[in-house]
């Protein structure tokens, strides 16, 4: 049956060079692709957002989220120097467990990296509105139909930008791209720097106020820990972008490994220092569910010029995640174009070793959604999207172990079992403490994603056949 069909190994990365990537991404590149794609509006918005759903132990949220990503970073370390292919989950499931639950890894992550790209560019968009129509630019053209305007322009425009880049070259995308992390790191920074000497032991009574399994409250919001864990989570994904550049990587033996582990290191001991600066230096209640939480706390420790500079260094900085998840996708889209579920001539390589066609297809999607439709509540749809992939990530670590344990891994993940069992029930849990309207969701896109499959992608597939 087409359904349980496995991809060969062998049919992994293409022979024809007109369908090759060019390798030109080294480990400082990995690293810094990965770091720019998880540290941006998760960090910037959602600290606000999990401590209204958990309190000051939104820090256990953190840690919760951290852990369950580093089960998966690791699992994701082993799969891709085993399989340095760019297609990432997807690929792996179809070796490792057939056709049509590769189609739904694919489908969801279509899923993520659509929305995640088209939520970053609503959010710069809102920054620079304010800029654009000060100095004439018509307000229609800066908001979508659902909010009143008529297309959101600046979103396109910042979609245009980042996906003309990836056009131009991947090595002349990530050497920019490097430059806006660091401007990142350095904004985050000086919040920790200015923030953590205010720390105040008693803003983190009482700690739990929420309890730690999600719960409906009286208001009809779901909290706790767990609640938090499943919206935090959002903050900590980007890396897995990392292994859709497995083809393009020089040295992919040490190169994934040294980029999907050590960003997400990085970013977790960013994260932990942010977070513990912000419940420290103020009530949690004072910033719950602000927009821009971390701007907010400075001003209220009277430092309105520092928050002025991380808010401007934000806006310069955001589409470093629009890079990492748009060149992701285009490269999935690229293999699911190679395996026949995509028109093949979209996987025609440029001159410039990009596939040029692909990126400007699938960044004509992003902005049509990012130009036209609201994407706020539905933005957690993200996450669920990510969470079917890293669970199939975790198994395909477990079935590969087990079906073929003298497979060549130049990255080996320590306590495998106990690492892909991680992330399997890790994933799951989270998945469960997503709110219910938000797995509702998730079920129709699959649903309509499985009749897509049916009526369209199981008779073009030709991966398995090769």
């Amino acid at each position: 049956m087409s359904w349980t069909r496995r991809k060969p190994m062998s049919a992994m990365t293409p022979q024809d060079a007109g369908h090759q990537l060019a390798r030109t991404l080294s480990w400082p590149h990995l690293l810094a692709l990965g770091v720019g794609a998880i540290v941006g509006t998760g960090i910037l918005t959602l600290i606000g957002v999990g401590a209204d759903r958990a309190g000051p132990a939104v820090l256990l949220s953190f840690a919760i989220a951290g852990a369950i990503c580093a089960c998966a970073a690791l699992a994701y370390a082993e799969l891709s120097t085993m399989m340095p292919a760019a297609g990432s989950a997807y690929s792996y499931s179809y070796v490792a467990l057939g056709e049509g639950i590769a189609w739904v890894v694919g489908w969801s992550l279509i899923l993520e990296y659509s929305l995640v790209v088209s939520t970053v560019a609503v959010g710069w968009s809102g920054y620079a509105a304010p800029l654009l129509t000060s100095i004439g630019f018509p307000e229609s053209l800066t908001e979508g139909p659902a909010l009143g305007g008529l297309i959101n322009l600046p979103a396109i425009f910042i979609i245009a930008v980042v996906a003309g880049l990836l056009m131009l070259g991947t090595h002349e995308s990530a050497r920019l791209n490097s430059v806006l992390v660091l401007i990142k790191i350095a904004t985050l920074s000086l919040f920790v720097w200015f923030a953590l000497p205010a720390f105040d032991a008693q803003n983190l009574e009482p700690f739990m106020p929420f309890g730690f399994a999600k719960h409906m409250g009286p208001d009809g919001v779901e909290r706790g820990v767990m609640a938090a864990a499943a919206i935090i989570f959002f903050a900590f994904y980007g890396f897995d972008a990392i292994s859709t550049a497995a083809e393009e990587a020089k040295n992919p033996d040490r190169d994934l490994a040294i980029g999907i582990v050590g960003s997400l290191i990085v970013c977790t001991l960013i994260y932990v220092l942010v977070a513990a600066a912000a419940i420290g230096a103020l009530p949690f209640t004072r910033f719950a569910d602000s927009p821009e939480p971390l701007a907010l706390i400075l001003r209220e420790m009277g430092q309105s010029g520092v928050a002025r500079i991380v808010g401007i260094a934000a806006v310069i900085a955001l589409p470093t995640v629009l890079l990492g998840f748009l060149y992701g996708q285009s490269r999935i889209f690229l293999v699911m174009a190679r395996d026949g579920f995509l028109p093949q001539s979209l996987a025609k390589i440029s001159k410039r070793g990009t596939p040029a066609r692909i990126t400007a297809v699938t960044a004509a999607l992003v902005a049509i959604i990012a130009g036209l439709l609201p994407i706020d509540e539905i933005a957690a749809l993200a996450n669920a999207g990510t969470l079917i992939a890293f669970t199939a990530v975790g198994w395909c670590l477990l079935v590969l172990r087990r079906r073929s344990p003298d497979l060549r891994r130049p990255f080996r993940t320590p306590a495998a079992w106990f690492v892909g069992l991680g992330a399997i029930g890790g994933c799951a849990y989270l998945f469960v403490s997503l709110p219910m309207q938000t797995i509702m969701a998730c079920f129709a896109w699959n649903g309509i994603g499985l009749l897509v499959y049916f009526l369209y992608g199981q008779k073009r597939a030709t991966a398995a056949a090769r």
